[in-house]
């Protein structure tokens, strides 16, 4: 641990961001696999629902850094293809 009371300080703030980098990555992979389950159900509405918070979880991952733009891109494009095919 550092001696100097700012990096003791800094040192705890980046450990909170940690968690909080964690928990939005386990979202973001939860959303995406509750597409792909519905998907799986052949669930067309639960499906198009799912699909629609994967879409809000995957921006607000691009704009907090927490992943980049080309994964929520494929990412998207991935899952509509998958709720397009239970049509």
């Amino acid at each position: 641990m550092a001696n100097i009371k700012s990096q003791k300080k800094r040192a705890l703030t980046n450990i909170k961001a940690q968690k909080a980098n964690a928990a939005k990555k386990t979202e973001l992979k939860n959303a995406i696999k509750n597409v792909l389950k519905a998907v799986d159900a052949k669930d067309y509405d639960a499906a198009v629902k799912a699909y629609d918070k994967a879409n809000s979880v995957l921006d607000k991952s691009v704009s907090n850094g927490i992943k980049k733009a080309n994964y929520a891109a494929r990412q998207k494009s991935r899952l509509a293809k998958a709720v397009n095919s239970v049509k």
